[in-house]
């Protein structure tokens, strides 16, 4: 079955909706006509979030509790979302352990209310992780001394990178990193204005169907990083039940995805520029099959989530290490 029982997604379906909700102004969760509104960034062409975008995936439970859904616009990974977080313009999201810690680090208004574990199978897709351009002398983690590395700041790019020094046994301050966002460090990696990037999301695949030549992947790292989604807490404090429902919708799909993944690919347009094709779809679809399903925050991951935030501690990334009883929702039975 999957982490939740078909059964129980039926009633769930029947009873309960998913509410994420805010105003403009990020103070209030309800809607002009008394209802609440679901804030998404809009979820590309690929993938979970673009099915249910296109099927009307979530509009019966929403519908349910007078709620809606609204898609915003396009960010390429969780830290270029985080304005629009803070901002009540995005109000659950998607990322990973790394970026959510760096957001906390300076704003309390988010939880960890979902998370995916690792996905270590070789055959699932490019994932993510350190590449160079093919000619590039830099062969292994060594060659990174006195180099220029785009990451993100405070996020997957920035861990994986430093997780691969301390592996490596390089002191981090002799690798010099460059803070940008995948958009920015896509034109600095082209244009040689930095020597390697930790790309990530989907920029990481797109780049090796370009030809950049992998030093290492963040699988082949022991990362502690889960993938995970948050949800603002004036949401939660409103009726966190209808984020668990939003949880469980989103888990259905994802077993759905595995069994089918090609149902998931080029899910509103077959060609132009946002369509994936050859080593590009190849890619997304390995990812579909095998990777795992979306569930609720267990207690052993408040370890991984600590060996997360003591890597960012070390290196004086973030001042100080976050609670992680704090970082996550208190779901209670987490069933």
């Amino acid at each position: 079955m999957g982490t939740f029982a078909h059964s129980r997604i039926a009633r769930i379906i029947a009873a309960v909706g998913l509410v994420v909700g805010l105003a403009a102004c990020g103070s209030s969760a309800d809607a002009q006509d008394g209802g609440v509104v679901v804030k998404l960034i809009d979820p590309g062409n690929y993938g979970p979030l673009a099915y249910a975008k296109k099927h009307g995936s979530f509009d019966g439970p929403l519908a349910a509790l007078n709620a809606k859904v609204e898609w915003g616009g396009s960010y390429a990974s969780f830290t270029a979302t985080t304005d629009a977080i803070h901002s009540g313009a995005v109000n659950f999201a998607e990322g990973a352990f790394s970026p959510a810690l760096g957001y906390l680090a300076t704003s309390d208004d988010i939880r960890i209310v979902a998370v995916k574990d690792v996905v270590t199978d070789p055959r699932a897709g490019a994932g993510d992780g350190l590449i160079v351009q093919p000619d590039s002398p830099i062969k292994t983690v060594q060659d990174l001394r006195g180099k220029r590395v785009a990451v993100n700041k405070a996020g997957r790019g920035e861990y994986l990178l430093l997780l691969a020094l301390k592996q490596a046994g390089i002191p981090a301050d002799q690798v010099q990193r460059v803070y940008l966002q995948q958009d920015q460090a896509a034109s600095a990696f082209a244009t040689g204005q930095v020597d390697a990037w930790v790309a990530i999301v989907r920029a990481f695949p797109q780049a090796l169907a370009k030809g950049a030549r992998v030093v290492f992947r963040g699988r082949d790292l022991p990362s502690d990083d889960l993938n995970m989604f948050v949800a603002r807490t004036d949401l939660l404090d409103k009726n966190p039940e209808v984020v668990r429902t939003l949880i469980r919708v989103l888990s259905e799909l994802d077993e759905q995805e595995k069994a089918k993944p090609e149902e998931f690919q080029n899910v509103f347009a077959a060609e132009g520029p946002t369509a994936a094709s050859g080593v590009q779809l190849e890619n997304n679809i390995a990812v579909a099959r095998y990777d795992n399903i979306l569930r609720l925050p267990q207690p052993q991951d408040e370890d991984r989530l600590a060996g997360v935030s003591a890597v960012f501690v070390d290196n004086k990334v973030l001042p100080k290490a976050s609670d992680p009883k704090k970082v996550f929702y208190a779901w209670g039975d987490r069933k």
